[in-house]
């Protein structure tokens, strides 16, 4: 059973889908929940306002790169910027 079943996966295309699917799922929210609750550990029991604004402002731009890279968007934000410059 298991010889057939590897013959069936060699004639499929195999690819990382699924994969890549299940981390945007799961594991970015996870790291996004555990960045924010650093963030208030860090500064908010101290009072130390500003500190975590500026600790925040790094992690948005952060997530503005990661939500470029896996929307695909990244070429189009190039080429505007491009545009820009070139006319």
């Amino acid at each position: 059973m298991t010889t057939m079943t590897l013959a069936a996966l060699a004639q499929g295309e195999l690819n990382t889908g699924n994969v890549r699917t299940w981390l945007l799922d799961n594991i970015v929210p996870l790291v996004l929940l555990a960045v924010a609750l650093l963030l208030l550990w860090l500064g908010g029991g101290k009072g130390d306002n500003a500190g975590v604004m500026r600790r925040l402002a790094g992690v948005v731009i952060a997530l503005a790169i990661i939500g470029l890279a896996v929307s695909g968007l990244g070429v189009d934000v190039g080429e505007w910027i491009a545009g820009l410059f070139t006319g």
